[in-house]
């Protein structure tokens, strides 16, 4: 039999205008493919991954010595973190969106008894879960989580600190305040915002576990490292339980980080076979995250943000978000049930925004490593010409010079 024969691959340049991966540096590529060919027992590499582990605590402001990344993406990380969480095990779902809910379905299949797992193993419905939604386009608040918690008295208390599917901020001092007050042992899906918002995560000792991406505010490629950070309490409970996941077990991860026994060593002991590119790319983001200053960037965010909406405001459309990476808005009204039409022109054309994936439909326009005046006013350009196109009478003209402005 013959075997298939096909073309090189070639992936054109695209403006990676969604929630995420961003557009990656052009210096985090070149760390990835200019290293020399090595294993990835190499000295170099390992005091590369050392250095990794100490700009992470850095990032996420934590003397947390169980902080290092989880190679894979972020739901590698996420999955590490809920690995702690057993059969039976009582814990509040905070669900305000796409990826809250996502987080939700996979504590349910941990927390899922066999014969509740057997029933259902796809969708397990888990007695011992309870589930807060919140509706789409509002934010996780104190309140809410207070009387969530104060009612339910759970072991396990869980949230995404920046929701993307709907783009909403949550109340991350809320959530640490109810779980300390209520006894839970709060986990955060931090995979929005960390590295973006302005976050030390010592700073909420409420919550015990913390995970996220590489691609994101991280800067770095995505399946290299999920960064995650774990307290001393998280890991008591997981040496007393045991891992829900072999592969991310937290504490044999640690040990490949050169972490054992609560303490930083000189070298690894747990096998994973990784790839120096790798860490070489990360450890480049990382250094690149930390340059611009934590601080810095947040400012740089806000300022951004504020200015693309202002902008995409003063072309017809409404804006319903709060984060300072994502911006999700209706359309102008003659668009109304047009959205899904209107991102895949513009995908199709690589501008690659995105739709909402759970209803309503909203678009979704994200700044990712896009936040210079050029590149805003390249993505305010692209969205008044589409909104032209789709006989939307869109001033892009004015709508850059409003970006401008407020950009001044």
């Amino acid at each position: 039999m013959n075997a298939p024969f096909f073309p090189q691959l070639e992936i054109p340049h695209t403006i990676a205008a969604g929630p995420g991966p961003g557009n990656t540096a052009e210096r985090v590529l070149n760390a990835f493919t200019s290293p020399g060919v090595a294993d990835h027992m190499q000295p170099d590499v390992l005091r590369g991954m050392i250095e990794c582990k100490k700009m992470l605590r850095e990032i996420f402001g934590t003397q947390n010595v169980h902080t290092f990344g989880i190679a894979g993406t972020g739901w590698s990380g996420l999955d590490a973190m809920f690995s702690v969480i057993h059969p039976g095990d009582k814990v509040v779902m905070f669900v305000n969106g796409t990826f809250s809910g996502i987080d939700e379905l996979s504590v349910r299949m941990k927390a899922a008894t066999e014969e509740e797992l057997k029933a259902n193993p796809l969708n397990p419905q888990a007695a011992s879960v309870v589930t807060i939604p919140v509706p789409h386009g509002q934010s996780v608040t104190a309140e809410i989580v207070e009387e969530a918690l104060a009612e339910h008295k759970p072991k396990w208390a869980a949230m995404a600190h920046w929701e993307t599917g709907s783009g909403r901020i949550n109340d991350v001092k809320g959530f640490s305040d109810a779980c300390e007050k209520h006894g839970a042992m709060g986990l955060i899906d931090a995979v929005s915002s960390l590295g973006i918002a302005e976050l030390r995560i010592d700073d909420y000792p409420g919550i015990v576990g913390w995970a996220s991406c590489p691609q994101k505010g991280m800067m770095a490629l995505p399946l290299t490292y999920a960064p995650v950070s774990f307290s001393d309490r998280y890991i008591a409970e997981l040496r007393k339980v045991g891992s829900r996941s072999f592969v991310h077990n937290p504490i044999m991860e640690a040990r490949h980080w050169a972490i054992i026994d609560g303490q930083d060593v000189e070298k690894g002991t747990y096998h994973r076979t990784h790839s120096p590119y790798a860490v070489a790319s990360f450890h480049e983001a990382l250094r690149m995250v930390l340059e611009q200053g934590l601080l810095q960037r947040a400012e740089r965010y806000r300022k951004a943000e504020k200015a693309l909406r202002a902008a995409l405001t003063s072309m017809g459309c409404s804006v319903t978000s709060n984060m300072t990476s994502l911006i999700v808005l209706d359309l102008p009204e003659k668009l109304k049930g047009k959205e899904k039409d209107f991102v895949n022109a513009c995908r199709a054309e690589n501008f690659g925004i995105w739709p909402t994936l759970s209803e309503p439909t909203q678009v979704r326009v994200g700044i990712l490593n896009l936040i210079s005046e050029t590149e805003l006013a390249t993505i305010v350009d692209r969205f008044g010409q589409m909104l032209n196109r789709f006989e939307v009478e869109a001033d892009t003209a004015g709508a850059i010079s409003e970006l401008k402005r407020q950009l001044s």
